[in-house]
């Protein structure tokens, strides 16, 4: 039987919870980047309405911020799991991870978030001074 066999298993779901969340906010980021593509495909469908996209910029970056954000979340979780396990096997009381890593992420991730609404908020508007001739 492992030594504390309990607290490396958590460690390790711990590890691995990370990673799928990496995964997914790196897909995500995937998924941004090519909304440009479906906003000018479907743009000319919505009755009443215009594309107020600037160009594929936003999306681009937005994109790729949320994949370089995914992949820094799977080297913080593979830092933190090699600390933790060394931790524990070494049996000595060790000091509780650092909180900064982790705030870091979830700041970067509400400022995404912030940025993703208001460019999808103003992604389409309603045309005003055009109107539309049946």
């Amino acid at each position: 039987m492992i030594k504390n066999f309990s607290d490396h298993s958590a460690n390790e779901r711990t590890f691995l919870a990370w990673v799928r969340t990496a995964i997914t906010v790196m897909a995500f980021g995937f998924l941004v980047e090519k909304f440009d593509l479906f906003l000018s495909l479907a743009g000319p469908n919505f009755v009443g309405r215009k594309l107020s996209v600037p160009g594929e910029k936003f999306g681009n970056i937005a994109g790729l911020s949320l994949i370089v954000t995914g992949t820094l979340m799977v080297a913080i979780a593979t830092w933190r799991y090699l600390k933790t396990e060394r931790d524990l096997r070494q049996e000595a009381a060790a000091e509780p991870p650092s909180l900064a890593p982790n705030l870091i992420l979830a700041g970067l991730m509400i400022v995404l978030g912030i940025a993703m609404f208001l460019y999808l908020s103003h992604a389409l508007t309603p045309l005003a001074a055009t109107p539309v001739h049946t």
